[in-house]
């Protein structure tokens, strides 16, 4: 199991859990990341930090912290 933070650029993958509490899992959740998801990491910052993905159609920027709390399949 990775996590989302840890996909290398051009890899996919499916959202199996939404850790994290209150307000930073609300925020995913209200993102559009939900369990059975699929992700696709189109780019990464120099350093790592944020990360671009592909998520129901449409591009979303996120930090890696947040990245953190989603686990994939």
């Amino acid at each position: 199991m990775k996590l989302l933070s840890q996909l290398d650029i051009g890899e996919k993958g499916i959202v199996k859990v939404v850790n994290g509490e209150g307000v930073v899992r609300r925020r995913l959740f209200d993102m559009g990341i939900t369990p059975g998801a699929e992700i696709y990491l189109r780019k990464k910052a120099p350093l790592g930090d944020p990360i671009e993905i592909t998520l129901r159609g449409y591009e979303l920027t996120l930090r890696k912290a947040e990245a953190s709390h989603v686990e994939m399949v």
